[in-house]
């Protein structure tokens, strides 16, 4: 099968007119590991920049069996009937083994898939290190130059994700089931500290337990002292919907300001998480195989402390012999 032309002239023009193919051209041409794609990757993204920016970015996450699909699916086609265009991508950690994403099925989204005003699209770590948040970032750039003015960015479930989510979004979202109290307060600590919003999806079902699921919410951001609201949603009904995009245009509202910088800070991250990355590559290729096969083997048999071996091979490979104490 042959390679598409990732790198027409036009590529640039038609994606600012929101041409849908020329969209998909730019993410396979954003996720690409080829050097010289990379290169035009590079020289592409500094193009859009002026053009990205003005969509709200929001992700979304859930405990297993709370609705996501279901949820985003209703989400967007009311959006879509408020004359705006959505953007769905997909975190999948998977895909690097499987090259399968969560939402490559389509079908489970068969409406909102359909909607020339939808763009669905995985956005897959491929194993890289930090590459969730590398992958998923360009491709909301890309999704944004070309017109789309909400960016749905899902995760797989609750997990390591949220931490990358919540660094790449202006909102984040989560939903839960109604009889879901218990189970959150294990992971209180965690997602719940970065959450602006908490959908408990379902409520039809188990409408007392819902009640409860919520109070429960409330209080344990009461002790938090956030401010993030709980809301009582059935996505496959679609109560509620309309309710969670009220709430999300004056949330934005609200927090305009801070807005702006929160952006600025995840920029200087994105900059830094970028940096670690290149620094490491540049080592890896640097490095002396034998010598670091045979100093893993030492750390692994225990004949080396692994600081020690670890700072033997930068040694090895940079000449360098004096490192900062902080590790």
């Amino acid at each position: 099968m042959p390679s598409p032309d990732l790198h027409r002239p036009d590529l640039f023009a038609q994606l600012l007119q929101g041409n849908r193919r020329a969209l998909a051209r730019t993410i396979t041409l954003l996720e690409s590991r080829k050097p010289e794609h990379q290169e035009q990757a590079r020289a592409l993204l500094q193009q859009l920049l002026p053009y990205t920016g003005k969509a709200l970015r929001i992700g979304i996450s859930g405990t297993p069996g709370a609705g996501k699909s279901t949820f985003i699916e209703a989400f967007g086609l009311h959006l879509i009937q408020q004359n705006l265009k959505v953007a769905v991508l997909t975190i999948d950690p998977s895909s690097g083994v499987s090259g399968g994403s969560i939402l490559a099925d389509k079908t489970r989204m068969e409406k909102l898939s359909s909607r020339p005003e939808a763009f669905i699209r995985p956005s897959p770590s491929a194993g890289v290190l930090g590459g969730v948040a590398l992958h998923t970032r360009e491709v909301m750039l890309a999704c944004e130059a070309a017109g789309f003015e909400v960016i749905l960015i899902e995760t797989v479930g609750v997990g390591q994700s949220e931490t990358l989510v919540s660094s790449l979004t202006d909102v984040f979202l989560m939903l839960t089931l109604p009889n879901a109290g218990d189970d959150l307060q294990a992971v209180k600590r965690g997602i719940l500290e970065l959450v602006d919003l908490v959908l408990i999806n379902k409520t039809d079902l188990l409408p007392e337990k819902a009640n409860l699921t919520q109070v429960q919410l409330e209080s344990a951001f009461r002790l938090q002292k956030t401010a993030a609201k709980v809301l009582q949603i059935s996505a496959l009904q679609g109560k509620g919907i309309a309710q969670v995009w009220e709430h999300l245009k004056l949330w934005r509202e609200k927090h305009a300001a801070d807005l702006l910088h929160k952006r600025q800070d995840q920029q200087a991250a994105w900059f830094e998480e970028h940096l670690k990355q290149l620094v490491w590559l540049h080592f890896q290729a640097q490095v002396n195989p034998q010598k670091r096969e045979a100093l893993r083997q030492q750390a692994r048999t225990g004949t080396m402390d692994p600081l020690n071996a670890a700072h033997l091979l930068l040694e090895d490979t940079h000449g360098e012999k004096h490192f900062p104490e902080d590790h």
